[in-house]
């Protein structure tokens, strides 16, 4: 055999190796971050939209500018 080919064998044996070592080292990591499927935060959850302060003349669509009813001019 070459030593090219030895080369090329050897680099592949240690690619495989180390990616089983990353995987091993990843699914552990896994498992540690969600014993119960909980996130772990803890804390309240809050499950209202956030308050944002619009500045003046800006509004949400659905808030649009509230207009009075016209009225009838009146004939005297």
């Amino acid at each position: 055999m070459s030593s090219l080919l030895i080369n090329l064998f050897l680099a592949g044996f240690a690619y495989v190796i180390v990616i089983y070592f990353v995987a091993m080292m990843t699914k552990n990591a896994l498992k540690k971050d969600k014993p119960n499927g909980d996130d772990g935060d803890g804390g309240i959850e809050n499950q209202k939209p956030p308050h944002i302060d619009l500045p003046p003349g800006v509004v949400w669509p659905g808030q649009g500018p509230i207009q009075k009813p016209v009225r009838e001019p009146l004939e005297v």
